[in-house]
């Protein structure tokens, strides 16, 4: 009886083992071909209906706030960003609640978008994962405005909406097609 019971503990074991090491070489065959998937860098492709979906969903959050508060709607342009700004001042929005921070970036990219053409909503794709951007069309050059008033907000800046939305089209301005006859 005990050899039996040692017999089928050592084979349990011994199976047990096996899985551990044949999970440890897959997880490592799965991670090897997703960073050598980005070897190359980062990806940038069309936003898919999830994309667009999360989006809109954000944007709504952020009309429905405006309104409640201040009785205006998002409008997708400039005037958004006085909005924004109010938003921030008041404190409508918890340091906690990351995904409506984060919802006011999607509103801030709208703007940036509207402002500039060249500047549209892309997925941008790199080893830490696929995230909404704003990138130069048919380039990698991409912000993150999502993040930008987020990520101040949560550690308790009040960002100037303005300035953020300012120093973003600074930033892609090298990285935007030269008009004909332009000064730069």
């Amino acid at each position: 009886m005990k050899f039996r019971v040692l017999t089928l503990l050592a084979i349990t074991s011994f199976t047990l083992l096996s899985t551990i090491t044949t999970l440890a070489i897959a997880e490592d065959d799965i991670l090897g071909k997703t960073l050598a998937q980005h070897e190359s860098g980062p990806t940038v492709r069309e936003l898919n209906w999830l994309n667009k979906n999360y989006l809109m969903k954000q944007r709504n959050s952020v009309d429905a706030l405006t309104r409640a508060h201040f009785g205006s709607q998002i409008y997708g342009n400039r005037s958004d960003l006085a909005l924004l700004q109010r938003i921030v001042d008041e404190n409508l929005i918890e340091a906690s609640d990351t995904s409506q921070l984060q919802a006011l970036g999607v509103v801030l990219g709208d703007v940036l978008a509207k402002e500039n053409k060249e500047l549209v909503w892309m997925v941008y794709e790199d080893e830490l994962g696929p995230t909404q951007s704003i990138c130069v069309a048919k380039t990698k050059h991409c912000l993150f405005p999502v993040t930008m008033l987020s990520r101040r907000m949560e550690v308790g800046i009040k960002p100037n909406v303005n300035k953020v939305f300012n120093d973003a089209l600074a930033e892609m301005k090298p990285f935007l097609p030269k008009l004909p006859y332009s000064v730069n």
